[in-house]
């Protein structure tokens, strides 16, 4: 099964040098990036079998990565 990406630089390649700034200037910003990138990998780990969650608990995990998705965007987007 091939799983789609969804690091953050596949999810918003227009926003990368954004990014990096924010990573580097803006503390909330660069935990949130954190968060989302320590979900991600698990939700992959999970869906390639390398490790057993419930559906459930994998569907919560997924819309937290999602809820944290739309907050970065908000940071990156905002003048």
């Amino acid at each position: 099964m091939e799983l789609m990406n969804h690091d953050l630089a596949h999810e918003f390649p227009e926003h990368l040098e954004k990014m990096r700034e924010l990573k580097l200037s803006d503390a909330h910003f660069a935990k949130l990036f954190t968060q989302y990138d320590e979900d991600n990998h698990a939700i992959q780990k999970y869906e390639l079998g390398a490790d057993v969650i419930s559906d459930d608990a994998l569907e919560e995990l997924k819309k937290q990565r999602l809820q944290i998705k739309d907050e970065i965007y908000q940071l990156l987007t905002r003048s």
